[in-house]
Order: C-alpha cells, then sequence, then structure tokens
C-alpha cells in the first residue's frame, strides 16, 4: 500500500516538474504561447510615419484691419459700415507623402460704423502660402460672420483645406501661410471683387 502511493507520489511531482519546467521555458520566450511552438509568427507591415514642417501663421501689417465704407467714401468716419479685424492666427497640418493639409485659425473682431446695420457681412479674408518670396497658395474667401444689434462681435476664421506639396523632408523652412482681409480698391472704376 505505501509502495503505490509512493509511486503515484513520484510521477505526480515528475509531472510538475515537466509543467515547471516548460513554464520556466516558456519565461525566456518572446513567443506568447510560451515557445511551445515551431516557428514564430510572420511581422506585422508596420505604415511608414511621415512627418512634416508645419509651417507659421503671420498676419499681414498691411491688410489685418478692414474698414469698409457706404458709397466711394473713404475715411468718412459718418460713412463706415464695419471695421473689421484680424489678430491672433494658428494652424494644424495633417500630411501624408503627397500632400500637406493645413488647418488655418484666426481669431477677429468687427464693429458696426454709424452706416452699418446689424446682421450677415461676408470679409474678404485672403490666405496665401509662401515659400520664401513665392507664392505657391493664394484663395480669397468670403467668410459670414453675423453682427448682433449691440453692434460689435467676435468671431474665429477657420480655412481647414489648404493643401500644398508635401515634398521628401517636408516643407521648406521658409515656407508660412500669410493671412489678411482683400485690399480695398480705391477709385470709382474699381470694383469689389466676389
Amino acid at each position: 500500500m505505501f509502495r503505490k502511493s509512493s509511486l503515484r507520489f513520484r510521477s505526480s511531482l515528475g509531472f510538475l516538474s515537466l509543467s515547471l519546467l516548460a513554464a520556466l521555458a516558456g519565461c525566456n520566450s518572446s513567443s506568447p504561447l510560451g515557445g511551445l511552438t515551431q516557428s514564430e509568427p510572420a511581422a506585422q507591415p508596420v505604415a511608414p510615419v511621415v512627418q512634416a514642417f508645419c509651417p507659421p501663421v503671420v498676419l499681414r501689417d498691411d491688410t489685418a484691419i478692414r474698414s469698409a465704407y457706404a458709397g466711394n467714401a473713404k475715411d468718412d468716419p459718418d460713412k463706415l459700415i464695419y471695421r473689421a479685424s484680424l489678430a491672433e492666427a494658428t494652424r494644424a497640418c495633417t500630411a501624408n507623402d503627397t500632400t500637406l493639409t493645413i488647418n488655418v485659425m484666426a481669431q477677429g473682431r468687427l464693429v458696426l460704423g454709424p452706416a452699418g446695420k446689424a446682421g450677415a457681412v461676408n470679409l474678404p479674408v485672403v490666405v496665401e502660402v509662401l515659400d520664401g518670396d513665392k507664392v505657391i497658395y493664394s484663395k480669397s474667401v468670403s467668410y459670414p460672420v453675423t453682427v448682433p444689434p449691440e453692434g460689435s462681435t467676435q468671431f474665429l476664421f477657420n480655412k481647414p483645406d489648404v493643401a500644398i506639396p508635401n515634398t521628401v523632408g517636408g516643407a521648406s523652412r521658409f515656407t508660412r501661410v500669410r493671412l489678411g482681409f482683400e485690399e480695398v480698391a480705391v477709385g470709382k472704376s474699381a470694383r469689389r471683387k466676389g
């Protein structure tokens, strides 16, 4: 009787020893199956990381403020419809192998003058991307702003789809986004762009 239980104990001890050795072998393996497989699984392809320089946004000093007058008046305070200004600007960029897309944002303010009235105003904002002195992107946007009866409002200009080529190594460090209002034409024959 003692002999049978001794054999059972030894075979249980042998099984535990083998199990412990297999578990310890798995601790030194990089396989999730504990080193019990014959071959490692194939590595999954890794998507390449596209890095790019995100150009800064600068405001044009000469066109960051726009004053609109009734009729052909210029600098007549009684004929001022509104005065709009752009202030703080920022951007966010996304890129793939061929295109850098810039989301341009700027804070603005609009104040009505004596000839202005509450309601919808379309502000002609020009977004340009320059590489050095060369313009590589230019777009005029008619940006809607609603002016409340109080006569002034703040707004957030946003153009999320400014797309330029993304070359090897990203955009040049001389690339920048320039933002301002469309210049006001002077003279009777001048026409506003739509």
